[in-house]
């Protein structure tokens, strides 16, 4: 059964871990980093100052394991038009951590061509801009490096972890690594909206000077300092959630 008659038999969309709320005032669409899913949404709260948090589940991993990789980041932005397009009737925002920032950049991208309304803001994090994507750490790392690289994001989320966790985290983080890798943009295109990019105070990968680029992506560009480290998002501090609501 393809992804579309699924959702059409049990008017669930797969995209989503649970169907978002036809009452919602407004819609964060919250986009993961490479290798995880919308569990590292899990400690977010359901609703920010009216605001429904959405995370999105892209294929290939934790309840869509089953499920086809997306492929490209172009072509992961490509399949999102459909089932983002009917929730956006009401104001939304988006927010990408990391890797997930260049396939939310480029969703925003062809929501525009396709006529679709733009997020009222596009908060991206911890993220180099399209054009300087090549420029990721993690895109220079070996198979066993990335081993090493999950092994201690899983401990320093109080994790120990087995083989079996840890090749299965491989298997998703591999294909995800293989998609930031092809990923090629060499001329900055201005979304539709206002930016504001997001800086943790304790990354030590991604310094603020690496985010400038995101300057040449909107008209209106706006630079936040979060207390924190790099994974720190996941924890839904509140300075984060504050940052989160400033456009409405």
């Amino acid at each position: 059964m393809t992804t579309t008659a699924t959702t059409a038999a049990t008017g669930v969309s797969p995209w989503f871990v649970r169907p978002p709320s036809a009452a919602a005032a407004a819609r964060l669409f919250c986009f993961p980093f490479s290798g995880s899913g919308a569990s590292a949404f899990s400690a977010w709260p359901a609703e920010i100052d009216g605001m429904e948090v959405c995370p999105v589940q892209f294929p290939g991993r934790e309840n869509r394991l089953a499920h086809p990789h997306y492929g490209t980041y172009e072509e992961l932005a490509d399949s999102l038009v459909e089932p983002l397009a009917p929730l956006l009737d009401r104001p939304y925002a988006i927010f990408a951590h990391c890797a997930g920032a260049i396939p939310a950049y480029e969703t925003v991208l062809r929501l525009a061509a396709r006529g679709l309304p733009a997020p009222e803001c596009l908060y991206v994090s911890g993220q180099p801009a399209p054009h300087e994507a090549g420029r990721d750490r993690m895109l220079t790392l070996t198979e066993p490096q990335l081993r090493v690289e999950l092994e201690s994001f899983l401990r320093g989320r109080g994790i120990e972890p087995r083989p079996d966790m840890t090749d299965l985290g491989m298997y998703v983080l591999l294909r995800d690594h293989a998609a930031a890798g092809a990923y090629r943009r060499t001329e900055p295109v201005p979304v539709d909206c206002p930016l504001v990019v997001l800086h943790w105070s304790e990354d030590t990968d991604v310094r603020p000077e690496d985010l400038q680029g995101w300057r040449r992506y909107a008209d209106e560009v706006e630079f936040r300092g979060i207390g924190g480290g790099h994974y720190g998002f996941m924890d839904a501090p509140g300075e984060l959630l504050e940052a989160l609501t400033s456009w409405r």
